[in-house]
C-alpha cells in the first residue's frame, strides 16, 4: 500500500479550525487508499489526523523514538508502531517509507521535517511530492521566506515548484494524486 507522511504539530492547545482540517485530511488519505505515516502523537494535528485515517479505515503507521514512548503521548490505535533510538533514525524511516509528505500545520518540528525532505528533494536524493498544507494561511509566511530567499537569490526559482501550498486537505491529496516528478535542472548546483 501506499503511505503519506504527515508532519503536524503535537499541541491540544490549538485553534480547533487546524484539528477539524487534520482529522478531515486523515479521513481523505484513508479514502483515497493511502496508509497514513506520522510521528506517532496522540494529541494535536499529528492525533487529530491519525484519528480521521483510522475512523475511515486507512491504515494508521505511528514511528516514535522512545523516549517519547511513554503514556500520553503516542497514539495508541496505530496499526503499526515503530519505534526508534534517535529522532533522526525516525525521520529516516518515515521518508523512506513514504510515498509523498504533507506537512500540516506544525511547530519547530515541523518547519524542520519540512525542510529536511525539500532539501533530499532538490539535492535529488528523492522524487516524492511535498505538500504545504496552508490551513487559514498557517505558511503564508514561511512562502514568504522562499519568495525572499529566490528574489534574493539565495535559492533558485525552481525551488518555489518543488512543492505545492494548498489551502485545503482535498488540495493537498489530490495535487499528490496528480503529481508527475519534474528532475532537478543540473544548472542548481554550479
Amino acid at each position: 500500500m501506499k503511505s503519506i507522511c504527515v508532519y503536524g504539530s503535537s499541541s491540544a492547545a490549538i485553534d480547533q479550525s487546524f484539528m477539524d482540517a487534520a482529522y478531515r485530511l486523515g479521513g481523505i488519505i484513508a479514502d483515497r487508499g493511502y496508509g497514513l505515516i506520522f510521528g506517532a502523537g496522540d494529541m494535536g494535528v499529528m492525533g487529530a489526523t491519525a484519528r480521521g485515517a483510522h475512523n475511515r479505515g486507512g491504515k494508521v503507521t505511528g514511528v516514535l523514538p522512545s523516549f517519547m514512548n511513554v503514556d500520553g503521548i503516542p497514539y495508541n490505535d496505530c496499526d503499526e508502531i515503530i519505534v526508534t533510538s534517535t529522532m533522526r533514525e525516525r525521520k529516516h524511516i518515515m521518508e523512506t517509507r513514504a510515498d509523498a509528505f504533507i506537512a500540516a500545520p506544525g511547530g519547530v518540528g515541523t518547519f524542520e521535517e519540512f525542510f529536511e525532505v525539500l532539501t533530499l528533494k532538490q539535492l535529488r536524493q528523492h522524487k516524492k511530492a511535498i505538500v504545504l498544507l496552508n490551513i487559514d494561511g498557517y505558511y503564508d509566511k514561511i512562502q514568504d521566506l522562499m519568495e525572499n530567499a529566490v528574489r534574493l537569490n539565495f535559492t533558485k526559482v525552481p525551488m518555489l515548484e518543488l512543492y505545492r501550498l494548498t489551502d485545503t486537505p482535498e488540495e493537498a491529496v489530490d495535487y499528490i494524486l496528480g503529481y508527475k516528478y519534474t528532475d532537478v535542472p543540473d544548472k542548481w548546483f554550479t
